[in-house]
């Protein structure tokens, strides 16, 4: 039997590469060093493209493959993939959600904590001597009992606010409606910021939602609240977030993801008052290999006419 011809747009970890190779005729994207000239050879032949959250597939890709068929994201944000081109023609889009639920809300949590109680700082004041030179580490803040706002309840706001819960935290929550959650549903999301000491930003990224966190949005949340984001970039304004973090008119910032990203605005890198990560909530050894299994697993779904697991279009 002839093998699928799968068009891969960036690098997998070895365990997912090993039976995607066995499976299918990959043609790795990532390696060509023309680009366009690789897609004019390989696209004609082209069923689905493997790729992940971060890369998507842009109109262009997808033209260049008059044959394909299906896309299947790595990752449950399928926001870098152009989704018009995709109803035009009739092409499935997968993703892999649910499976990166846990270590997504655990990040979220982690970085609340870390921001607020000063974990990375005070961890430099040990290390520096600062502690047998000057004493105590400046005293921090309480997050039990604290008000938080979720921005997105979806299943990994719902995560992030089960954990919460076990800090006797007071919940409060936006979507698109009420959700079937014991939580306050704030549809406002600058009434959520004006009543919350952490905001969270769960939700999912759309034209809809692109810098749905703006500057009224941090305005609200004030000089003494913190904005954490395990979403997308675009979800928030960057350039109001900077200037808001830089000025104290927002207290302070944990970020898993940016516009640009890895090449963030420098500005970012000289604020003393923002946690940075690098997008790596998802980052588990567990949840990496469930979610490349089953995005191999929507792409044997299709080649051997079973249902897909986990449709987007």
């Amino acid at each position: 039997m002839t093998k699928p011809h799968i068009l891969q747009v960036g690098s997998y970890p070895e365990w997912d590469q090993v039976p995607l190779d066995a499976a299918f005729q990959m043609h790795r994207y990532f390696e060509a060093a023309d680009k366009p000239a690789f897609l004019a050879q390989v696209g004609p032949q082209i069923q689905a493209i493997a790729t992940r959250g971060d890369l998507g597939a842009k109109a262009d890709m997808i033209a260049a493959c008059p044959n394909l068929k299906l896309i299947s994201v790595y990752g449950v944000g399928y926001d870098a993939v152009d989704l018009d081109a995709c109803r035009a023609r009739g092409i499935h889009v997968t993703n892999t959600p649910n499976v990166l639920n846990e270590d997504c809300a655990d990040l979220a949590v982690a970085m609340m904590l870390t921001g607020s109680r000063g974990i990375i700082g005070a961890s430099d004041w040990v290390r520096s001597g600062a502690w047998a030179t000057k004493g105590s580490y400046p005293l921090q803040r309480r997050v039990s009992g604290a008000r938080a706002g979720i921005l997105g309840m979806g299943r990994i706001g719902a995560a992030v606010a089960k954990r919460l819960e076990g800090f006797g935290m007071d919940i409060a929550y936006s979507a698109r409606a009420a959700k079937a959650a014991p939580y306050a549903f704030i549809a406002d999301p600058v009434a959520l910021a004006a009543r919350s000491d952490f905001l969270f930003v769960t939700a999912i990224a759309n034209a809809e939602t692109r810098h749905i966190v703006n500057a009224d949005v941090i305005a609200a949340l004030g000089p003494h609240g913190m904005l954490i984001n395990i979403s997308r970039a675009g979800n928030i304004d960057e350039l109001a977030l900077l200037d808001a973090l830089e000025s104290g008119n927002l207290g302070s910032a944990a970020l898993d993801v940016f516009e640009g990203e890895p090449n963030l605005n420098p500005r970012f890198l000289a604020l003393s008052n923002v946690l940075l990560q690098p997008h790596h909530a998802s980052g588990t050894y567990q949840t990496r290999a469930a979610m490349g299994a089953l995005m191999r697993e929507n792409l044997l779904a299709y080649f051997t006419d079973k249902p897909l697991l986990t449709t987007v279009l």
